[in-house]
């Protein structure tokens, strides 16, 4: 967020992401736009909370997805395991999708702000993995990075020496499609 500009308070949000959905661009839609909206119901119910000026709160949810199937968070190091040697060697592609829930301020005399609006979007990028000995695989899953991300890898950190290749946003591998974020912002709610 910082690397385009924008200055944000991160609150986590409690929403259910059980989903019966099967396609990935739906999944990381649906439950960025939960995340999303159940932070702005409790900025809403907050009487502390000033929100006359208006205020946008972004979600976002991201997987990974290879032939079909869609890898989520490792539940353990075995599952962890089994998902690195999936994408060893591969093509797979990881989905992030954001939602913006946006209030602005009304215009004019008029006091508080206008009607709440909701918007959804996604990104898919391409990444191809080299190929992972099982050694290589134990020492990753010996740093615990696989353990908290998707796909049970995190570009940014030490999977970085197995990722050969990367077509379209990396920053969407990290979690946050950064220029369509920005874009949308700046078509939406005037940002920039």
């Amino acid at each position: 967020m910082e690397k385009i500009g924008i200055d944000v308070h991160i609150r986590v949000s409690g929403a259910d992401e059980e989903t019966e959905l099967a396609d990935p661009s739906d999944i990381v839609k649906q439950l960025s736009g939960r995340k999303a909206e159940s932070v702005a119901d409790e900025l809403e119910a907050d009487p502390g909370i000033d929100l006359s000026e208006g205020y946008c709160v972004i979600g976002a949810d991201t997987v990974v997805s290879i032939d079909g199937h869609i890898l989520g968070k490792p539940e353990d190091e075995a599952d962890a395991r089994r998902m690195l040697e999936t994408l060893s060697g591969r093509t797979h592609q990881v989905y992030t999708g954001v939602s913006l829930v946006i209030r602005r301020p009304k215009s004019g005399t008029d006091h508080g702000t206008s009607e709440r609006e909701t918007v959804s979007f996604h990104e898919k990028t391409d990444v191809v993995f080299c190929e992972m000995t099982d050694e290589e695989i134990d020492a990753y899953i010996a740093t615990g990075d696989p353990m908290d991300k998707a796909g049970a890898y995190g570009v940014q950190s030490y999977a970085a020496p197995f990722v050969s290749a990367i077509y379209g946003d990396y920053y969407n591998v990290m979690g946050l499609p950064a220029s369509r974020l920005y874009h949308e912002l700046k078509r939406r709610i005037d940002y920039v």
